[in-house]
């Protein structure tokens, strides 16, 4: 499986064939460069502009906005998971949809905005995911207490930040640093733009895949 960042938390996992973008943006409404990229499948976890820019997204895919429960897009089986993009069960920002998935014979959750620990139902279903990719930017995203305890619950093998302060963003999120303060030095990756991965390489680490653009 090869997975890609395209800035903020717009990633693209490629397998087999078949292309999912999950998070869109367009580039110049957040001051970054926009993702370039043909895909099948898009799946946005809420309806914000900085993750519902399926026109930025090449290719004849299928468009998922905030589904939750379980369903099938391009023969992909995919889980929708309900939680908020806040503290107060949806009143300031409205629900998020988490997605779970398997690619390439690995378990991926992509929290979108993910405001607050979600409940033990929730929980229960990511619990030792492969891959957690989760906002670490805190503003409108949860608070780096929550991030950390939030890990600690999921006990992922690989974390993967997004949604933080990058050069050029208008959004004024936290930027990685005080993230990375609470992994290991040794445990922190940098991946560069994109990666491919398979199921053997995961077997014996629990690292944080740092991308760039």
């Amino acid at each position: 499986m090869r997975i890609r960042w395209h800035g903020h938390s717009c990633f693209e996992f490629e397998d087999s064939g078949l292309t999912v973008v999950i998070d869109p943006h367009d580039g110049r409404s957040i001051g970054i460069k926009p993702p370039v990229v043909s895909a099948d499948i898009v799946l946005m976890t809420h309806n914000h502009y900085d993750h519902n820019a399926v026109r930025a997204i090449k290719g004849n895919h299928q468009d998922v906005l905030a589904r939750d429960g379980i369903f099938n897009v391009k023969g992909l089986d995919v889980e929708g998971l309900p939680t908020y993009h806040d503290t107060s069960e949806g009143c300031e920002r409205g629900s998020n949809t988490m997605y779970l998935f398997e690619m390439g014979g690995m378990r991926i959750c992509h929290c979108g905005d993910l405001g607050c620990i979600p409940d033990e139902d929730v929980l229960s279903r990511i619990k030792g995911v492969d891959f957690l990719l989760i906002p670490t930017g805190e503003v409108f995203t949860m608070v780096m207490e929550d991030v950390r305890r939030f890990i600690e619950l999921v006990n992922p093998t690989i974390i993967i930040p997004m949604h933080y302060r990058v050069g050029g963003l208008s959004i004024p999120l936290t930027p990685i640093d005080e993230f990375l303060e609470m992994i290991p030095e040794e445990a922190v990756d940098y991946i560069g733009n994109e990666v491919d991965v398979f199921p053997d390489d995961l077997s014996e680490i629990k690292e944080c895949w740092v991308f760039d653009r």
